[in-house]
């Protein structure tokens, strides 16, 4: 298994890094306040999930991105080089409590955030369905629930699509970056929190 970090432990980071701690699989979760403030969160989740800094995260081999918009240049700046590595963008261009979409200038939000990861491998995915919904039980209604991932990197999707079925989600990849991050992206997607799944 890929060494896995978490850069962000607001709703979406934590869901995550739920999702993880019920199979077991170790990752590493920070934020911007540093390692102690995590820790009612990984005494929750131990053993698989520890806490530690921002460099400690990304420096895995598999980096959920789960940050405010507004926070990821900060978030991401002066980490090590992500050449190679693969970076899941979990992100949407909006933030609490106004919910006031960004303006991206004609660009989709994976887009932006590839320009602060400089030569990673980036996947869209985890970031369509609420938070709530995405920590629980993916198994749902005799089926499984629904997570879509997009990227261009062919071998990365495999990975990230290898983890989301490992973690009892059904994957559907939605193709390239620039076509399925749209889809995916809240708002203007038109597939932002839908509840599927797949009846298996």
């Amino acid at each position: 298994m890929q060494s896995i970090g978490i850069i962000g432990a607001g709703l979406i980071g934590r869901a995550i890094a739920t999702q993880l701690a019920r199979h077991r699989i170790a990752a590493t979760i920070a934020n911007s306040r540093g390692p102690e403030s995590l820790s009612s969160l990984v005494a929750e989740l131990a053993p698989s999930i520890t806490a530690g800094t921002r460099q400690e995260a990304a420096s895995k081999d598999i980096v959920f991105v789960a940050v405010n918009w507004s926070k990821l240049g900060l978030a991401l700046g002066g980490l090590p080089d992500f050449t190679g590595r693969i970076v899941i963008d979990t992100n949407n261009p909006i933030e609490a409590p106004l919910f006031k979409p960004f303006d991206l200038g004609g660009r989709s939000s994976s887009e932006v955030v590839a320009d602060l990861v400089p030569g990673a491998r980036i996947v869209k995915a985890f970031n369509h369905l609420l938070a709530a919904t995405l920590a629980a039980d993916p198994a749902a209604d005799g089926g499984r629930r629904v997570l879509f991932l997009s990227g261009d990197d062919v071998s990365a999707k495999a990975e990230v699509g290898a983890l989301i079925e490992t973690l009892g989600f059904f994957g559907i990849d939605l193709g390239s970056l620039a076509v399925g991050s749209r889809l995916v992206q809240f708002p203007g997607g038109p597939l932002p929190a839908h509840n599927l799944v797949r009846i298996d």
